[in-house]
């Protein structure tokens, strides 16, 4: 299909026809732009435009703190632009291919495809076929290769850039860890490539130079007759491997002072404060645990300082502290304690997304729900203290159990415990510890509350576990559907009765996620024929079609099983082997090996140093909020 452009019509004629679209889907605060604190540029007195993609609807992609944070980042800088664009819903992408109206940003409704750049956010593995369709709604073909000199750039940043390789067809670059400073710098490469008319090849070679970047197609793949990879080669001067970008000292490192309001309620409508990165638990099924270290603390002035600005310019009424690990924080209680004193009479509340087992106090979870007795969420992740101990999950039975008496005796009645099943060396009677525990913090809670013990509730919530890249359990086997119902079901029979819930993640949308996690290029086809046969929203449950997924495989005479159901060896080239987030492979390895005795590894912050390489790497150290470190 032809779209209408701005060559074809003027940017107001387009805009009116969007706004007759607009008046005829569900929601249109989704598309409408002029959201309180948005940015509008001028186009043609900046040098460079770049388009901030998110391939998900409206209310989940203004949530994400790292597409906010680029957003203001970029266009703080008077020389380039920024605008938002978000993967439309099924009446809205109807309507535009019914019009013939391409996609389009909220800010000036400028086509998609006549940005320099677009940065498609890779938060979810299920997220990729959105970032074909919206391609496709752009008319932009998908592979790299069918693109010509006046198409924009594709860039791809998030977790999914530390294994991108079912994409590498159709980016042309990635930025591997946290974009701050390189977003500029690559920004600043492509204004100076437009001033020097360089074409897109030349300017491939100039951003070879910016740290972080990955550019597929300067990477030669070579596969041996079992299906594995053989050989990884840089060509044209590509450096072997690329190592992540990471910002040295939060302090200094650019926040913004307003946030977007939006019309619509998002997922998380409130103000989000980033108080750390990184999370030195060393939690060995964690993939953010792992890539994003080291640990550095923001100082609790400037957050608090920070948190005064936003809410004048938002008028949000909660505060959310977020991270990896938000109780980690050494300044965490002063600084709940400030702000729950200065906004609470104000009815503004301040929260946590959830309570760390080892970390919880009745007082401080109270000070973060305002008082409020909601229900608090914890994460014993298995059942038994021996699963745990596999994980490096350092909670015994008894601290999981003090806790929840705690919880229950401060006056709360509603307890959410997150597990994974499937985890390496899980057997029945791990599962059965999931119910036994359940069941014996649900008694705890009923003879605490005697008078109300029908209110006390406990709801279990079991994910499957899904090997990452760059984990030390990326050699392991995901368990298959087959496997995942029957663990379910297990569960299921055991977390009967009142007061007792159980929810779970579907079991064929894990096992495809664990394809495209620790996939290769050749997926790429896959995900190809995925779209063609209306693949899209696959994290959502009433979108998914397992049927369709299967049907794309097949097609491609790829097996799915070849990537989630097989044990990799240590000397496997895996498919991400030249992108590093500076962890050293022999400590990985080590720490699958420890795991497979049950032994635990210290956190770096109060003990010895595990030895995970990131800190001499990448020539970074932790920074707490208070100054000095343990190492």
């Amino acid at each position: 299909m032809t779209h209408l452009t701005t060559e074809q019509y003027s940017l107001d004629e387009l805009s009116r026809e969007y706004e007759r679209l607009m008046a005829g889907v569900e929601k249109p605060g989704r598309y409408s732009g002029g959201e309180l604190n948005t940015i509008i540029k001028d186009w043609g007195k900046t040098s460079v435009r770049m388009a901030l993609a998110f391939p998900d609807i409206y209310e989940i992609g203004l949530s994400h703190l790292g597409f906010r944070l680029l957003y203001h980042l970029i266009n703080k800088e008077e020389n380039y632009l920024a605008e938002r664009i978000y993967a439309p819903a099924q009446d809205m992408e109807e309507a535009l291919q019914s019009a013939g109206l391409p996609l389009f940003s909220l800010e000036t409704r400028h086509p998609m495809g006549e940005f320099d750049l677009i940065g498609f956010t890779l938060q979810y593995e299920l997220s990729y076929t959105n970032i074909l369709n919206m391609l496709k709604l752009a008319n932009i073909p998908h592979r790299r290769v069918e693109r010509g000199e006046d198409h924009p750039l594709i860039i791809g940043g998030g977790p999914g850039s530390f294994n991108p390789e079912p994409l590498a067809d159709f980016f042309d670059l990635f930025l591997l860890g946290e974009g701050e400073e390189a977003v500029l710098e690559i920004l600043a490469v492509c204004e100076e490539a437009k001033q020097n008319h360089l074409t897109k090849a030349q300017l491939k070679k100039e951003l070879l130079h910016v740290s972080g970047v990955y550019l597929p197609e300067f990477y030669r793949i070579e596969y041996l007759q079992n299906g594995t990879v053989e050989s990884i080669t840089p060509v044209h001067g590509a450096p072997g491997r690329v190592e992540k970008r990471v910002i040295a000292d939060l302090n200094d490192a650019f926040i913004p002072d307003t946030e977007i309001v939006p019309y619509i309620e998002t997922v998380h409508d409130r103000l989000m404060l980033e108080i750390l990165r990184g999370c030195s638990r060393g939690c060995r099924f964690c993939q953010a645990g792992m890539v994003y270290r080291p640990v550095r603390e923001r100082n609790k002035q400037l957050l608090i300082d920070q948190a005064e600005k936003i809410l004048k310019r938002t008028g949000y009424e909660e505060v959310s502290l977020t991270s990896l690990s938000s109780t980690d924080h050494t300044q965490i209680r002063d600084l709940v304690g400030i702000l729950t004193g200065c906004y609470s009479p104000q009815g503004i509340n301040v929260s946590l997304p959830s309570m760390r087992i080892d970390a919880f106090s009745p007082e401080l979870a109270e000070s973060f729900q305002g008082g409020r007795k909601a229900s608090l969420t914890f994460a014993p992740e298995a059942g038994t203290e021996r699963l745990r101990r596999v994980i490096n999950k350092n909670l015994t039975h008894a601290e999981i159990i003090d806790a929840t008496r705690s919880a229950f005796a401060a006056g709360w009645q509603k307890l959410k415990l997150y597990f994974m099943i499937g985890l390496p060396t899980e057997v029945d009677e791990d599962l059965d510890g999931i119910v036994s525990l359940a069941q014996e913090i649900l008694e705890i809670g009923r003879s605490i509350h005697k008078k109300r013990s029908g209110q006390v509730r406990v709801t279990v919530s079991a994910s499957t576990f899904v090997p990452k890249a760059h984990t030390p359990f990326q050699w392991r086997s995901q368990i298959t559907v087959t496997e995942t119902l029957q663990k379910q079901e297990r569960l299921r029979s055991g977390l009967r009765g009142k007061g007792l819930a159980f929810s779970w993640h579907e079991a064929k949308t894990s096992q495809l996620e664990g394809v495209f996690s620790r996939g290769d290029r050749r997926l790429g086809r896959v995900l190809e024929k995925a779209v063609a046969l209306g693949c899209k929203f696959d994290s959502w449950d009433d979108k998914f079609n397992w049927d369709k997924w299967l049907s794309a495989f097949q097609a491609c005479g790829i097996a799915p099983e070849f990537y989630t159901a097989r044990r990799r060896s240590y000397d496997e080239v895996l498919p991400w082997s030249h992108l590093s987030p500076g962890l050293d492979i022999n400590y990985l390895i080590a720490e699958d090996q420890q795991a497979e005795k049950a032994v635990l590894t210290e956190d770096c912050r109060t003990g010895k140093c595990p030895g995970c390489g990131v800190c001499p790497t990448l020539k970074v150290t932790p920074k707490k909020a208070g100054g000095g470190v343990n190492i």
